[in-house]
């Protein structure tokens, strides 16, 4: 590039608002358990990146990488006590990913379906709202703060009310795969799906209820790898990334 050459500028955001769905495994990394402090700061940074494109960004975090409720269920434990318990689970990395944001300078505020005064705000729908007009990032945790739905729930019901026009669906892999890429070595990924096509092939990308509320009330998602740094701000500047499910 010669020097009378102006520097390339980043492209505009495709999107001015947003839910980000983070599982708690993709806070562990390769660890399996627990936050992994080098993962947080990246995810921390990406989340940055997407702030300083404009765009107003909620996110709901899971809990797997501390406790699985449905896991806990399925050895014996009351459903709706581990569930409860998961819930917490996502509290503690929500605060996590809230300490890691704000070393970036980032305002950010955690909202907690279940209250919980003196480490988050309660949800309140309209105070949400206001904080991401505002520019700040707000992290929903535990859930719906009901048992027997998940995160993922969580974030299609989110994003409906606070009005995202995309749910970015992170995971450890490019996209939705035929068949398990990491077991199969002749999977096959899909560019764009039909939500009734992910219910109808059972792709276990986000659980059916899930599915079902973001196509009753057509809003996008998109599925791509965490792991690659930058991943959210082009996939916010409208590149072609992973598996874009929609109607």
């Amino acid at each position: 590039m010669s020097k009378d050459t102006p520097p390339a500028r980043d492209k505009k955001a495709a999107f001015k608002r947003v839910l980000l769905k983070l599982s708690g495994e993709a806070l562990a990394g390769n660890d399996g358990y627990g936050i992994n402090t080098e993962v947080i700061q990246t995810i921390a940074h990406d989340v940055k990146d997407a702030v300083d494109l404009g765009v107003e960004i909620g996110i709901v975090i899971g809990g797997g990488n501390i406790f699985r409720g449905v896991a806990a269920s399925a050895k014996g434990m009351d459903r709706a006590s581990s569930d409860y318990m998961g819930m917490l689970a996502t509290c503690i990395n929500a605060l996590a990913l809230q300490d890691s944001l704000e070393k970036l300078n980032i305002d950010t505020r955690v909202q907690s379906a279940i209250k919980m005064e003196q480490i988050s705000e309660p949800y309140i729908r309209r105070k949400a709202m206001r904080h991401l007009e505002k520019g700040r990032v707000v992290i929903f945790a535990a859930g719906t703060g009901n048992p027997y739905f998940t995160t993922d729930t969580a974030a299609s019901l989110r994003a409906m009310e606070i009005g995202a026009e995309l749910i970015l669906k992170a995971t450890k892999v490019d996209g939705i795969y035929d068949k398990d890429p990491e077991v199969h070595k002749d999977a096959v990924m899909f560019s764009e799906l039909r939500y009734i096509d992910v219910l109808n092939k059972d792709l276990k990308v986000m659980d059916a209820t899930a599915v079902s509320l973001s196509m009753d009330n057509k809003l996008p998602i998109i599925t791509f790898n965490l792991g690659t740094q930058g991943n959210i701000k082009r996939v916010l500047q409208g590149d072609k990334i992973g598996t874009r499910i929609d109607s």
